[in-house]
């Protein structure tokens, strides 16, 4: 089964700090809904722009998309 990283982009010199954060609330959703995600994140990208993400299997990705509205998505490998 395919997987796919849910993205979330943050821009500014906070831009990493946010990224943190916002996994956090990943997290949160991911125990309050019980969900079988294992892999979330936040990467710096430059020093004014940062990501925040998590990795779902394709087949679930609609209404966690729908809940969370990501920025972007892409295929994820490990």
């Amino acid at each position: 089964m395919r997987k796919l990283k849910l993205i979330w982009d943050f821009h500014g010199p906070d831009a990493n700090k946010i990224a943190e954060h916002h996994e956090i609330h990943l997290k949160e959703y991911i125990q309050l809904e019980k969900l079988d995600i294992s892999i979330t994140g936040f990467e710096a990208v430059s020093d004014v722009h940062a990501i925040a993400f998590l990795v779902v299997d394709e087949a679930d990705m609609k209404p966690i998309r729908d809940a969370l509205k990501p920025h972007r998505g892409q295929f994820f490998s490990n």
